[in-house]
């Protein structure tokens, strides 16, 4: 059961840096932005989980800051989805990572 929870919370980072880059590609904007956006946001959510919530990351956190760092970040991610008109999908995103992470911790895996 770990294994499969821990593939579906993999499945989510990569949706979260999808939701990131849809965001930024669907501005109303000139393309330069929107193409910096697309790229950017992504490589900043990236920077910060692999900084702060990945298993190797540098900046070791407390157990309680690095959900906190791995909920902003999937709030954000679920935001953007909003602010791109699919507002059931960021909401899917944000759901399903909770419920996930949740039966994750009550299974005794470290945050």
């Amino acid at each position: 059961m770990r294994a499969v929870l821990l593939g579906v919370i993999f499945l989510l980072e990569l949706a979260l840096l999808a939701a990131a880059g849809l965001w930024g590609c669907t501005l109303d904007a000139g393309w330069p932005v929107r193409l910096l956006a697309g790229l950017g946001a992504p490589l900043i959510l990236a920077l910060v989980w692999g900084l702060f919530c990945s298993p190797r990351a540098n900046v070791p956190l407390p157990a309680p800051a690095k959900l906190g760092v791995q909920a902003a970040c999937f709030l954000t991610g679920g935001v953007l989805l909003t602010l791109t008109g699919h507002l059931l999908a960021g909401a899917a995103l944000v759901l399903l990572w909770s419920l996930t992470k949740t039966l994750l911790i009550r299974a005794g895996d470290p945050v």
